[in-house]
């Protein structure tokens, strides 16, 4: 049982922090720069004890790539290794191409990003008439995101066109008054690919193609479909003491929000493309690029990392997680694909830009064992904890925060498994088999606000939302 416990806060750990697991399959290799790509292959060889990852990956620096690589494989079944060329779903990392298509048109007289979005819809429901196509792209429109649905799972796996998924929210009350907060909703996404349509009198797969894929020769990407053949395509699973495929989604649904394809190469392509004004002018990519509430451009995360400015986003669709994080100021890049669906990169994001940048980094390891964590645990009052519990949201995830008893326990909103939080004072609490962990709970005074984690040196701070 002790066994089990552990290997479940490893999990819960992993998850939260994404250190993705590494199988032992050869990996497939171009553009290598012989020092990055030393150093990569023997963090994947520590991350190989721990076990198995799935993916592609490319790091750049200066603009020119010093690593790509494919491990493990795309297809279980036939053992076909992944390689730079093999095609993933990108999940989220789809926004970004949706909020340039919106630009695109904004250039062309098409649209206005100011314009209320019941200009270019029909039956808007009375609680949107104020909002703005800003507030789609910035995720402050109040739109409910309709993936928290009770009814998800099985609209999920229905062809729909997407005024049938637009239908499935538009009349469900909106979270807050439009630009008042910041809740990310795959809904506006959603709305703003029909927009698209509406503004270009074409199909959204078919304008993006067109104006951003085919100019850019990212000819390895585009909108998925199950029924199609696609050479190169990735398989989806998840990893649970052993491969399984993951729940079927047909890719009608995530639309503009989540439904493309591509490859590191390709998102690599895209990545230069930013630099210059081949598809939008230096003005429009501005706007783009200017963060409004939590840090969120216009399908954009803004932050920094080892002092460099940072810009990425991270995406996450049934058998499969992704993240491009490009440091503009070096023209720095890392981007990961992966077909393993319920892991989280953010850990070997870091890591690798420590790699890129020459900063310290520590190759993985399994998290020390109870005796061996030497932080003074307390007994806290039982009511205390009581205002501890409810969700917690950071940039790209979802923390629960629950009571069991008199302890306290931690999940990860993606279905990672249970961790406990282990007072050492009132508002401080750690995970015991994590070396250097800490969650502290924050309050305004009257009522608690948010949490300030760390985990492996990184902090993250996530809002309290319910």
């Amino acid at each position: 049982m002790k066994k089990l416990k552990q290997s479940t806060l490893q999990l819960f750990l992993l998850t939260v922090m994404g250190l993705l697991f590494i199988t032992g399959t050869i990996a497939q290799t171009s553009n290598i720069n012989t020092d990055t790509a030393q150093r990569l292959d023997e963090y994947v060889a520590a991350l190989n004890k721990l076990g198995p990852f799935s993916g592609s990956v490319l790091l750049a620096k200066n603009g020119q790539v010093v690593a790509s690589k494919g491990f493990g494989l795309a297809n279980q079944e036939y053992d076909v290794p992944n390689t730079p060329q093999t095609k993933f779903r990108i999940g989220s990392i789809t926004k970004q191409f949706t909020a340039i298509a919106v630009m695109i048109l904004q250039e062309r007289g098409k649209l206005n990003v100011q314009h209320p979005i019941c200009k270019y819809l029909a039956d808007c429901p009375e609680s949107w008439q104020s909002i703005t196509l800003h507030q789609l792209l910035t995720h402050t429109s109040g739109i409910p995101n309709f993936v928290t649905l009770p009814e998800y799972k099985e609209i999920a796996m229905q062809p729909s066109a997407p005024d049938e998924i637009i239908q499935k929210f538009k009349n469900k009350p909106l979270d807050f008054k439009p630009g008042e907060k910041f809740n990310y909703s795959n809904s506006g996404y959603i709305v703003l690919g029909r927009i698209i349509e509406k503004a270009s009198g074409e199909k959204y797969k078919d304008f993006l193609r067109k104006n951003i894929f085919e100019p850019l020769k990212m000819n390895n990407t585009g909108y998925d479909h199950y029924q199609a053949v696609l050479k190169n395509r990735a398989e989806g699973y998840v990893w649970r003491n052993g491969f399984s495929r993951d729940r079927y989604i047909d890719m009608s649904v995530p639309y503009a929000a989540g439904g493309l394809y591509s490859t590191v190469e390709d998102l690599f392509l895209w990545d230069q493309a930013l630099y210059t004004d081949k598809l939008i002018s230096k003005k429009s990519l501005a706007a783009i690029f200017t963060p409004v509430k939590e840090n969120y451009g216009y399908g954009w995360l803004m932050g920094s990392l080892f002092n460099h400015q940072n810009e990425s986003h991270s995406g996450s669709i049934e058998g499969f997680k992704s993240i491009i994080a490009r440091y503009p100021n070096e023209k720095a890049s890392v981007i990961i694909l992966s077909n393993i669906g319920n892991v989280n990169l953010s850990g070997m994001t870091r890591d690798f830009a420590a790699m890129v940048f020459g900063e310290k980094y520590e190759l993985p390891k399994a998290p020390l064992p109870p005796k061996e964590r030497v932080v003074a645990a307390i007994k806290i009052d039982s009511k205390i904890l009581d205002i501890y519990v409810g969700q917690y949201e950071f940039p790209m995830f979802v923390l629960n925060v629950t009571k069991e008893g008199d302890r306290l326990m931690a999940q990860p909103s993606s279905g990672g498994p249970k961790a406990e939080l282990i007072p050492e004072s009132e508002t401080k609490f750690f995970i015991r088999e994590e070396e250097g962990s800490q969650f502290v709970f924050a309050s305004d005074g009257s009522k608690v606000t948010h949490i300030e984690a760390t985990l492996r040196g990184q902090q993250f701070k996530g809002k309290k939302i319910k």
